[in-house]
């Protein structure tokens, strides 16, 4: 891998060549390519420790790191620490999507962690938050012959932009080491039609490569009476998926089917109504016609809530008190969409299902 980048973030003496150095005050400008979109909540420290890729940190509070690359993947790895105090950081990229969640370190002791990501629109913004944070030495590299996953589905999926507000896809990153990429082409209110007719799937097979994945999840709206979304089980929904299937075997990659996660219905006994009924069988139907892997995760979603219970399952969803978020000063009461925690467990069950299909190598990339 060609290595493009190596910053050197935190106050103090130059680092030695290669590396960049990034002051807590390096504003993000279109003439280096680099840098904090805001330096408002940045801070630094130099620990004077002798590695100084590691003494020397930035405390980026609820800000974005921007660069910009040319369109392509690219694995970046990422070293936080803190030679006196323990550090808690969350780290998304684009903004939305998880690769660490709340990682800690210890006081005295450093992590390096590396992930891959696909660059679509000439910029990577890595967004920084948690109680302590902290960015000490970043690599980027590019990664040409990395997998992508390519997600086509619904608002379940999509990357939401409105916390706690998530969709499972966003927080698929977070269970995969290098070289596996997400690229979430899945957007809120379509069905396995309206996401073709659209052209969003002519757009994902324009890009698919051999060896890649097209992982398939829809449902909840094929289930709507409307023209353009509407869906017949065991007819149109079949024949939607399977161009699906087609396509993408036709270009060398590997579909996989995903049964829609159900919604929070529970009945008087503490189990979940089946709100799919027959989408849920006309999917595994296809799947065993054409030879499709399959992911059920309706019955994992079940299994999940039901273990939980009825009021505690509430908070995987977008269940809110009046004035709980800023972004919903009303509260919420949604038992089909989930809050971050949810949706970090559902693309959980997604993983846990590749690794009980045996999907090789893809599993080999799970952490």
């Amino acid at each position: 891998m060609t290595l493009l980048y190596s910053f050197d973030f935190g106050i103090g003496s130059a680092p030695a060549s290669p590396h960049i150095q990034i002051w807590p005050t390096t504003a993000y400008s279109e003439i280096s390519g680099y840098g904090f979109e805001s330096c408002e909540r940045v801070s630094s420290r130099n620990r004077d420790e002798q590695n100084r890729l590691r003494g020397a940190f930035c405390i980026p509070l609820e800000a974005v790191f921007r660069v910009d690359l040319p369109n392509g993947l690219y694995t970046v790895t990422a070293t936080i620490g803190d030679a006196i105090a323990p550090t808690s950081t969350t780290l998304k990229y684009g903004t939305s999507r998880m690769v660490l969640n709340k990682a800690v370190t210890a006081a005295g002791a450093y992590a390096v962690h590396s992930f891959t990501v696909k660059v679509t629109d000439g910029s990577l913004r890595l967004a920084f938050s948690g109680v302590a944070p902290r960015i000490n030495a970043l690599q980027i590299q590019e990664a040409r012959q990395a997998t992508t996953i390519y997600l086509a589905g619904d608002s379940t999926v999509t990357d939401q932009d409105t916390f706690p507000y998530a969709g499972w896809g966003q927080m698929l990153p977070l269970y995969f080491k290098t070289d596996v990429a997400i690229d979430n082409h899945a957007i809120s209110g379509r069905s396995s039609k309206s996401f073709i007719n659209e052209g969003r799937l002519a757009a994902i097979l324009e890009q698919l490569k051999a060896g890649d994945y097209l992982w398939i999840q829809f449902g909840h709206n094929d289930e709507k009476s409307d023209e353009e979304r509407a869906t017949e089980p065991f007819g149109s929904y079949k024949e939607m998926l399977a161009v699906y299937v087609e396509e993408t075997r036709a270009r060398d990659a590997i579909p996989v089917l995903i049964t829609p996660m159900h919604r929070r219905k529970f009945d008087d006994q503490g189990r979940i109504i089946d709100t799919h009924g027959d989408y849920l069988l006309g999917m595994k139907e296809l799947a065993a016609e054409l030879d499709v892997p399959l992911i059920d995760l309706a019955e994992k979603s079940k299994a999940l809530y039901e273990l939980l219970g009825d009021e505690p399952s509430k908070a995987l969803f977008m269940w809110a008190y009046p004035g709980e978020f800023i972004d919903f000063p009303d509260g919420a009461q949604d038992d089909t969409h989930f809050q971050e925690l949810g949706a970090i467990q559902i693309a959980g069950l997604v993983a846990e299902g590749v690794r009980e299909l045996g999907l090789s190598p893809l599993q080999l990339y799970l952490k």
